[in-house]
């Protein structure tokens, strides 16, 4: 029986429930003392991972024992469940976008209460930030305002060999004019972290633990590694640079740790790094707190970073040259700007500068601004300018860094497309009169920049011709031709109806065994425990719609995928499956089940509030008024990942890259039905169940008609006891057993409203057992349902069924003998 109570955090309430289950059985702690600790830790913690993206890490079952572990996934996107007070933020990766929760100030300690209730013990961030930025009116990337090296042993190896090799990095990075604050991982080794001031991209950053941990390796090649090959690492500690990435996290200062025993990646001092030196628990890490205060607080929580226009100043006398020096206000409800400047000095070039973070992000173009799209220039990446040096024009004296005359080109506005570290996608609105209005390239003016040189900040600048390139992509196949229709809303989907996939069996399962490798013909997808989908989206109207796979309309039963109109760019017809996520993030179709059906808005509110749905989309039937279902797989694919803008309760999974059995694997632990095998030139054949799609399920889910049911008996006196139940085949109904499993008193109650006004005193089934119908209940029409099974029986009865719920979204029989 789950036990729930109501805390207050900070006047935020947040319901939990069994605080008494234990999470670490080595230690009996409990879910109530992870809390407590996160708690009680909050004020400590929350300086260092605020503003970070947060990967959890989650044993929603404990962690269990060194005989049998608990199972444990990462989870990067927001719940939609979640309690509306957490801070989130969306982050576009290059197929896909993620809303990740926030521990801010404010609520971050019930934030962190709620990651407990959640059973999420590790905390994970990257070493980078989202910072507010009016120029792009949100919050974006910042570069990385610490650099962290992870020491980890190897076989043979332990802590002592680590506080040896933190040593020696001490001595390198206080060359640098860094300090280095270490941190016992809680785990086996020890964190290193740097406080930076913010000017190095993560690319930068990576590119320096790389060759720091090489240099160590080559003048301690018994002591240190820099490989991340496990052969490598006897008896050796791996000096982990790549979680410098911006695209890698780290266990966060103070988290908890998911190991047998309750440990926390604790910020030591240098003076407590000796031979003795072990993990911490998380009362210890409290009491040291009180004692000693927070040893990572000298390297910084990203506020008071050096100021990014350091580099800038050290290379100018403010008393010799007119430069500006400062980075004036203006409107923050402006569109960016951006400068291009003329710059006479001992080589002509032109500067270009882009309003980004409070800077302008600055290159040199030796052989100036690109004015068609025939060629590549070099741009190599300068220090930051202050905004004000955006209006700037005059001469640099004679002996100062960058002498010579520096005019305007062209100044102006600018809509950022893509704004990365690596990648900058631009459109410029310069001045009537200006450079780029008068040079003869593509209009409107857009650059493209591409980092190809980390250490060395080069960069190449591309003039885009966006007619040609939307061209392109229509060509390829990526965007359906221009016609009279182009934009046209969708026209309405209540005749397709979604292609379906066929069972793998073991021959096919062998075949299949490459599944999802580059060179594979088949692509793999995680199959997910909800219904099916057709949408129907036209932004430009703002109206959307929403069928299940028996064509019924049930738009009014899920009004929270009304963002819909919000996150698809073109009219658009798309396939999905729609999810209701359990309290640990996992499909959970007995939940959605309270949602199947409703259709009163009074209902379908209260149903939302205990059960949020989500859509997963998966392919791409329409767009702008053309038909994809033609086009192969994968391009459909990417036309999908082209016009939905993915985030909230609107997903597009990534692609699954792991050979067959590990994916099944993975999609056991994550709580999913199992995967899809879809092959990569297949065309999408409406209402078709087809062997170019191969599904692999954890247990055989089959549609079946109630068709009666048996009163219970002992506590389910007076109520149903089990259902009788057959299955579809072209001779009609076959009976095919009993299902009482899986069956919930909400079920129940649901049931008993429905085949109460269907009693009838004949079975619409005839081969039912004499002992099974001696006192059953028949159905004047079956209910379609769904349920799970361990395979069939000779006879043709289900072995092992369980119950799973009601399928109204299915198709009722044309003679009327079933009910949806």
């Amino acid at each position: 029986m789950v036990r729930t109570t109501t805390i207050e955090v900070d006047g935020r309430s947040l319901r939990v429930t069994n605080l008494d289950k234990v999470i670490y059985p080595a230690t009996g702690t409990t879910k109530g003392d992870v809390l407590d600790y996160y708690l009680a830790i909050a004020p400590t913690m929350i300086p260092h991972v605020a503003g970070r993206p947060v990967t959890r890490k989650r044993w929603v079952h404990g962690v269990g024992t060194a005989d049998a572990p608990g199972e444990v996934f990462f989870q990067k996107n927001l719940e939609a469940s979640a309690p509306s007070w957490v801070h989130r933020q969306d982050l576009a990766h290059r197929d896909h976008t993620n809303t990740y929760p926030l521990v801010e100030e404010e609520d971050g300690a019930a934030t962190l209460a709620w990651f407990a209730q959640l059973a999420a013990l590790e905390v994970h961030v990257p070493q980078w930030r989202f910072v507010d930025d009016t120029t792009a009116r949100g919050k974006v990337v910042h570069h990385p305002d610490r650099m962290v090296l992870d020491l980890d042993p190897g076989p043979g190896a332990g802590l002592a060999e680590c506080v040896a090799v933190a040593r020696l990095c001490r001595e390198i990075v206080s060359g640098m004019g860094l300090d280095l604050v270490p941190v016992t991982s809680g785990s086996k080794g020890i964190h290193l972290y740097a406080r930076l001031d913010g000017t190095l991209a993560s690319d930068d950053v990576s590119a320096v633990a790389h060759e720091l941990a090489r240099s160590l390796e080559a003048d301690h090649p018994d002591l240190v590694v820099s490989d991340m090959k496990k052969s490598l690492r006897e008896g050796r500690v791996l000096v982990d640079w790549s979680q410098n990435s911006g695209n890698k996290t780290t266990v966060a200062p103070y988290s908890l740790r998911g190991r047998e025993r309750p440990a926390v990646a604790a910020p030591r001092t240098w003076d407590e790094l000796d031979d003795d030196l072990a993990q911490l628990g998380p009362q210890e890490v409290l009491d040291r707190v009180a004692r000693i205060g927070d040893p990572m607080a000298v390297a910084g929580t990203g506020e008071g970073a050096e100021d990014r226009l350091a580099q800038y100043r050290a290379k100018r006398d403010e008393s010799r040259t007119p430069e500006p020096f400062t980075s004036s206000g203006r409107d923050a409800g402006g569109p960016p700007t951006f400068v291009i400047q003329d710059h006479h000095a001992s080589r002509h070039h032109h500067d270009f500068r882009l309003e980004h973070d409070g800077v302008l992000l600055s290159w040199a173009l030796p052989r100036l601004t690109p004015s068609s799209t025939g060629r590549n220039n070099l741009a190599v990446q300068t220090e930051d300018h202050p905004l004000d040096y955006g209006t700037f024009e005059g001469t640099i004296p004679k002996g100062e860094y960058g002498a010579g005359t520096v005019t305007i080109w062209d100044a102006g506005t600018y809509q950022a497309e893509k704004m990365r570290d690596d990648e900058i996608i631009v459109e410029l609105a310069g001045r009537p009169d200006g450079g780029l209005a008068n040079d003869g390239g593509p209009q409107p003016p857009t650059f493209v920049l591409i980092r190809t040189d980390a250490e060395k900040r080069q960069w190449l600048i591309h003039r885009m011709d966006k007619r040609k390139h939307r061209e392109s992509l229509r060509r390829r196949g990526l965007l359906p031709a221009a016609g009279p229709d182009d934009g046209a809303p969708p026209e309405p989907a209540q005749d397709l109806r979604p292609m379906l996939a066929s069972p793998a069996d073991a021959v096919v399962r062998r075949d299949l065994a490459r599944a999802g490798a580059d060179d594979s013909p088949w692509a793999l997808e995680m199959k997910w425990d909800g219904i099916r989908a057709i949408v129907t989206v036209d932004p430009d109207a703002r109206t959307w719609s929403v069928r299940t796979r028996g064509g019924h309309d049930v738009t009014a039963g899920y009004p929270e995928l009304a963002e819909l109109v919000d996150r698809v760019h073109v009219p658009a017809v798309l396939d999905g499956e729609i999810i209701a996520p359990g309290p640990d993030g996992t499909p959970d179709f007995s939940r959605l089940q309270t949602r199947l059906g409703l259709t009163e808005p009074r209902d379908v509110e209260r149903a939302r509030r205990t059960a949020p749905v989500e859509l997963v989309l998966f392919d791409a039937l329409r767009a702008s008024g053309q038909d994809l279902t033609s086009l192969p797989y994968t391009q459909r694919r990417e036309a999908l990942e082209m016009v939905v803008d993915a985030g909230g309760t609107i997903q597009v999974p990534d692609a699954v890259t792991l050979p067959l059995e590990d994916a099944l694997a993975v999609s056991e632990k994550l709580g999913l039905e199992g995967v899809l095998a879809k092959r990569r030139d297949s065309v999408y054949r409406p209402g078709v169940r087809s062997t170019d799609w191969r599904k692999i399920k954890h247990a055989q889910h089959t549609d079946v008609v109630v068709v009666g049911w048996r009163p219970g008996r002992g506590e389910r006196t007076g109520s149903i006891g089990s259902l009788l139940v057959a299955t579809r085949t072209s001779d009609g109904l076959r009976y095919a057993g009993r299902v009482g499993a899986g069956l919930s008193d909400r079920d129940l109650a649901r049931l008993e409203k429905k085949v109460e006004p269907l009693a009838a005193d004949e079975p619409i089934v005839g081969d039912v057992p004499a002992a099974e119908s001696r006192d059953a209940r028949w159905l004047a029409r079956g209910l379609l349902a769904e349920v799970e099974h361990g395979g069939w029986t000779g006879s043709g009865r289900l072995r092992h069924p369980v119950w799973r719920g009601l399928r109204p979204d299915l198709t009722a029989s044309p003679d009327g003998t079933v009910d949806a």
